[in-house]
């Protein structure tokens, strides 16, 4: 199964793939901001994605990305 990798320094918080994960557990990171100053998103719950790639396709950044374990 594929695993689900964010590049937290890329990420404008934009929160679109928030808004498309089906399990919802994708947030934006209450304390934590990049070195772009911006608030990335997080997973809450890395054991209960199912890789379904929902986000992958609706982030305009290429933040996040399935790869193999």
């Amino acid at each position: 199964m594929a695993k689900l990798k964010i590049d937290y320094e890329r990420c404008k918080g934009c929160g679109l793939c928030t808004t498309v994960c089906p399990k919802k557990i994708l947030e934006l990171a209450k304390k934590r901001l990049n070195g772009k100053g911006y608030t990335p998103v997080d997973c809450i719950d890395w054991d209960a994605c199912i890789s379904c790639g929902m986000c992958t396709q609706i982030c305009p950044d290429v933040v996040l990305r399935l790869t193999e374990k």
